[in-house]
């Protein structure tokens, strides 16, 4: 497991102890939740669930379907 360093100004770093102590959780956990949600790949929980919520949003399908016939590619 990794280690760094950094630096806050004395509000940002009561800031984040005020926040990590009212989820009851340490500081570097705080942290690395943090770090995870911002760096993350995959869309939210909150996101994916909205998948289908509207009844009237065109299939892709229907989004597709009048684009007409790909071109044929020359060879390199």
């Amino acid at each position: 497991m990794g280690q760094i360093t950094i630096y806050l100004d004395d509000e940002t770093e009561l800031r984040l102890k005020a926040s990590a102590k009212s989820k009851g959780i340490p500081v570097s956990r705080w942290i690395a939740e943090l770090v995870r949600e911002r760096t993350a790949t995959e869309w939210p929980d909150e996101v994916r669930q909205l998948a289908g919520a509207w009844p009237d949003f065109p299939d892709a399908e229907a989004l597709r379907g009048g684009q007409g016939q790909d071109v044929r590619r020359e060879l390199f």
